[in-house]
């Protein structure tokens, strides 16, 4: 597989607008322990801990497309109660994301909550109704979907079996957009597969896969041959067939079959993994990439969202990490994914050296931040610098930034000398990061105080120091634009 074109196709995941149409859901997730099992039933009790909300099903497609740098609306359908309005909040807190629901009064807000006791999910419990949707509810979504349809490049279909997506709305929204010209992704969970007739890709799961095609699908073999039989009725152009710890296998209506093996090393939560790898094979698809470029990237996005807890996203900078082995390169790059960094660092520790590191968004590399980076180099053995992500910047300097998205600000600090190690962190702050990292060194410019650098106490009690590099005079990113602003207004 070329790295490059890889690369590239990922570089402009950024670009893409992402329209999610499909039942919205809240996860919620109740953490505990379990220390005895009751005397009324041999049930465990779960002493509860603590709760995680967080938006699932098409929410958490939408997620993922943000997390990747994309803008994405969302239509969905929820009740007149407490969970759709934890779901709007949340969802407005999501940089890039514009959720428009349509509230019907007869029927709740889907909620699925997961009891977690010692890491080991023990139950779920789910809140919902299945029945079609009025007429009237029909027609208001797909009203708002011609809407939004003129804003996006790509359109997803999250099914769920919640009764957004019947057939009449699935078969007009899939004729909408052949005729806008966009292509359909659809991840599916109906058992057949006819009413979503005229779709671009269809991302069943093996389980799916044997519903529709009425036998065993295990080898790659059953899989073509499974696949080939709901292509051969005109359903869609392509099926990517997700198959857990098999990989996944892509199989077009004309040419040969592509399988791809999972990249995931250890599974600690497959929860929204669909939803991840939806998003990246669309915006794989929105960014000029083919199919088996889309999906190479989308199934690397699975490997990665699998080793989260609960309902978790992926990043591209993430996903780069990950692309490394395809590299004949691979020594030299210098983007890590958090876990490879930070064996990075115990290493050089081992080595007896000292590691440095900095921080920032390093949008639009000028001489201030070339200086700041020298200077940390110089204050260590080791640099590691922490990036912030597209959506961290988003939420910290506003919708039109960043200028340059996370893989092309990453390239050019990796391109630096005195740049040892990158990683993005999606955080406001690189907090956690510098705790994880326990860097020798913490660098940051003379514009702040030690008191005001974030993590200096952490640095400074475990025994190490933080230096205030010296400033460039007259070079700030704002500055730049602001000037570049006034040219383009001249």
């Amino acid at each position: 597989m070329n790295f490059d074109a890889l690369l590239k196709v990922l570089g402009g995941f950024g670009a893409g607008r992402g329209l999610v149409l499909g039942d919205v859901m809240l996860d919620r997730f109740v953490y505990g322990s379990v220390e005895r099992i009751s005397p009324e039933a041999p049930i465990p009790i779960i002493s509860i801990e603590r709760y995680a909300d967080m938006p699932g099903g098409a929410g958490n497609v939408v997620r993922n497309l943000a997390a990747m740098g994309a803008r994405a609306i969302l239509i969905g359908v929820v009740g007149e109660d407490a969970w759709a309005a934890s779901l709007r909040t949340q969802l407005e807190q999501v940089p890039g994301v514009q959720a428009r629901f349509i509230t019907d009064q007869s029927r709740p807000t889907t909620v699925k909550t997961r009891y977690v006791a010692d890491g080991q999910q023990v139950l779920r419990a789910d809140r919902e109704s299945r029945s079609a949707l009025s007429q009237d509810a029909q027609q208001q979504v797909l009203t708002e979907f011609a809407r939004a349809l003129p804003e996006s490049d790509i359109v997803l279909l999250s099914d769920y079996g919640k009764g957004v997506l019947s057939e009449s709305v699935v078969s007009a929204a899939i004729a909408m957009a052949a005729k806008a010209g966009k292509s359909v992704i659809v991840d599916p969970k109906a058992k057949t597969f006819a009413k979503y007739r005229g779709a671009t890709v269809l991302t069943p799961n093996r389980h799916e896969l044997q519903q529709a095609c009425g036998f065993e699908c295990m080898t790659d073999e059953e899989v073509v041959v499974g696949a080939r039989r709901v292509l051969a009725e005109g359903i869609c152009r392509t099926l990517v067939v997700t198959r857990g710890k098999d990989g996944m296998s892509v199989v077009p209506a004309e040419g040969a079959a592509t399988h791809l093996r999972t990249t995931a090393r250890e599974v600690f939560d497959v929860s929204g993994a669909g939803d991840t790898v939806a998003a990246a094979m669309a915006l794989g698809l929105a960014a000029g990439g083919d199919i088996v470029e889309a999906c190479t990237l989308a199934n690397l996005a699975a490997g990665i969202v699998v080793g989260k807890p609960g309902t978790a996203i992926v990043t591209t900078g993430e996903i780069t990490s990950a692309l490394r082995p395809f590299n004949g390169r691979a020594k030299h790059q210098k983007l890590f994914s958090l876990d490879n960094v930070l064996q990075l660092a115990r290493d050089w520790r081992a080595q007896g050296l000292k590691v440095a590191f900095a921080n920032g968004c390093f949008d639009l590399l000028h001489p201030g931040h070339i200086s700041l980076i020298d200077q940390a180099r110089r204050t260590a053995d080791r640099l590691i610098v922490g990036l912030n992500s597209d959506l961290s910047i988003r939420r910290l300097k506003g919708p039109t930034r960043p200028v340059q998205n996370e893989i092309a600000r990453a390239t050019v600090l990796a391109s630096l000398k005195s740049v040892d190690a990158v990683v993005i962190f999606g955080e406001d702050t690189p907090l956690e990061l510098i705790d994880a990292l326990q860097p020798d060194v913490l660098v940051k410019g003379a514009d702040y105080s030690v008191e005001q650098v974030v993590g200096a106490d952490l640095v400074q009690q475990r025994g190490g120091r933080v230096v205030l590099a010296e400033l460039v005079p007259g070079h700030s990113t704002t500055e730049t634009l602001k000037r570049v602003g006034s040219k383009d207004r001249s």
